[in-house]
């Protein structure tokens, strides 16, 4: 029996809902991944609200004694992407094939470089 498809909360942007809906019809997620989901989605606006504030205002700011700071939606921006990946792979929507592991493989130091160089 297939479950109803739910609807995107609607509190989330456009194309986190629209994101949100896909994810939602595709996969046949259980109730906690449905608020990992959410979380994700959430993450996704959050750092689009961030980055729409870098771009209005820089990144930087001269504070009171006339030093450069990094404006606080660049840590904003910087964890919601961190949360959003880490959301994405707890909810392992990843289906290439299957795997041994939970966890995507580990990088090793120098592997990405050519042979030889």
């Amino acid at each position: 029996m297939r479950r109803a498809v739910p609807e995107p909360p609607a509190h989330l942007r456009p194309a986190s809902a629209a994101w949100f809906s896909s994810v939602v019809s595709e996969f046949d997620l259980e109730q906690h991944h449905l608020h990992l989901l959410v979380l994700a989605c959430e993450s996704l606006d959050r750092a689009a609200d961030a980055r729409e504030a870098l771009a209005k205002h820089g990144t930087t700011f001269v504070d009171r004694y006339g030093q450069p700071r990094a404006r606080p939606e660049v840590a904003i921006a910087r964890d919601s992407s961190i949360q959003f990946a880490r959301l994405l792979r707890e909810l392992g929507l990843d289906v290439e094939g299957p795997s041994d592991s939970p966890r995507p493989p580990r990088v090793v130091p120098g592997s990405h470089r050519r042979k030889g160089v």
